[in-house]
């Protein structure tokens, strides 16, 4: 084997300008003495490596850097005399070589938004078809349900009802207490500038029953019970749970979509008539200690001056928000991957599209109850 020392390089002018011999090794070892002979020699233009008895990766490497050096400064740096294994090495060195990135090329500002925006609308379009097709996956497993009751599980609906519904009372009828304490204080103190204190029954009634009620207990539900039907599903699948189940032949929507699901169809109306009692009673309470209504006088008011029809548009919404709060707390479950980082990333992604979704379906339903004259 050689060593350091048994190995030597040998240089040799060419009598031609810029033209040189080399013999001897070059390998990693000799690279050294290359290095400072070629950077005292800087028009070297031609280099002869016939008479190189060993030739390495290094020393390849070092030749065809060279020369790609020589063409940054505009020259031509010619390397003659190789024979067919140095070619061949050459040919393997060039090609293992870095290439260098090519240049960005930024399209004009226009474009860049035009496309940016073309790709957040196939990625919302992409994502509505997704959640159909999630609610399209809920009814189908309803309707298996209701055809084949033994497949239905009614434990744990019983549990998720619970969990949805019963424990979310307290923090609902607080909500919705405080709002109507807000609504009451606010609108008195604009209503008494026209004498017309008596209309804060009404500002509180229709507020309460119409919007605020189901809305704003929605948006709590959607806080706690999204994230949680995220946090549970996408727990199931990184521990490869939900593969366990088809392995075992259970239908992972059957068992864990329709129960949840189901849960809120159930449980929502039920919370948005707690909303509403409890909105109702923080305003009369405000009312009476504010503006001297009594509770008999703010009764009174209340029947008759409110329409059912505002409790019934408030409790009409209740079901769609339960589907869209439902179905995007599931879909994004499913979308969790085998990491803590997806985990998160899609609990908190589904409470922020359970939320906008169902602030644009009020909005929706207002629109189109305005349209109807309702």
């Amino acid at each position: 084997m050689n060593t350091a020392k048994q190995q030597i390089l040998s240089f040799s002018d060419g009598g031609a300008t810029g033209e040189f011999h080399l013999s001897g090794h070059l390998t990693i070892y000799t690279l050294p003495q290359a290095m400072a002979v070629f950077e005292c020699q800087p028009e070297i233009l031609k280099v002869d490596i016939s008479g190189l008895e060993r030739l390495d990766t290094g020393g390849a490497w070092f030749l065809l850097t060279q020369q790609t050096q020589a063409a940054a400064r505009g020259q031509n740096l010619v390397i003659s005399g190789a024979s067919a294994e140095a070619a061949s090495l050459f040919k393997s060195v060039e090609a293992a070589m870095p290439q260098p990135d090519p240049p960005i090329v930024q399209p004009p500002f226009f474009r860049e938004i035009l496309a940016r925006i073309g790709e957040r609308v196939v990625s919302g379009v992409k994502f509505l078809l997704a959640l159909t097709s999630y609610l399209g996956i809920f009814l189908h497993r309803l309707g298996r349900a209701i055809r084949h009751p033994s497949e239905f599980r009614l434990t744990a609906l019983v549990h998720h009802c619970e969990e949805v519904g019963l424990k979310a009372v307290p923090i609902v009828a607080l909500m919705a207490f405080l709002i109507g304490v807000v609504l009451a204080f606010q609108g008195s103190t604009q209503l008494k500038q026209f004498g017309a204190e008596v209309f804060v029954v009404d500002l509180i009634a229709v507020s309460i029953l119409r919007e605020l009620g189901i809305l704003l207990t929605s948006i709590i539900v959607a806080g706690r019970t999204a994230s949680a039907f995220t946090a549970a599903i996408g727990s199931m699948k990184m521990r490869e749970e939900i593969d366990a189940m088809r392995t075992l032949g259970l239908d992972p929507a059957m068992v864990l979509f329709v129960p949840r699901i189901l849960a809120l169809l159930l449980m929502l109306p039920i919370l948005g008539l707690i909303a509403d009692i409890s909105g109702l009673f923080g305003g009369a309470l405000m009312a009476w200690i504010d503006l001297g209504i009594s509770p008999e006088m703010f009764k009174t008011r209340l029947v008759s001056g409110t329409s059912v029809n505002h409790v019934l548009v408030g409790l009409v919404k209740a079901p769609f928000f339960a589907l869209i709060i439902g179905v995007v707390g599931c879909h994004a479950g499913m979308q969790v991957e085998s990491n803590a980082e997806s985990l998160g990333r899609m609990t908190s992604n589904a409470v922020v599209t359970a939320i906008f979704a169902v602030i644009v379906a009020d909005a929706v339903f207002s629109i189109f109850f305005a349209s109807m004259g309702i």
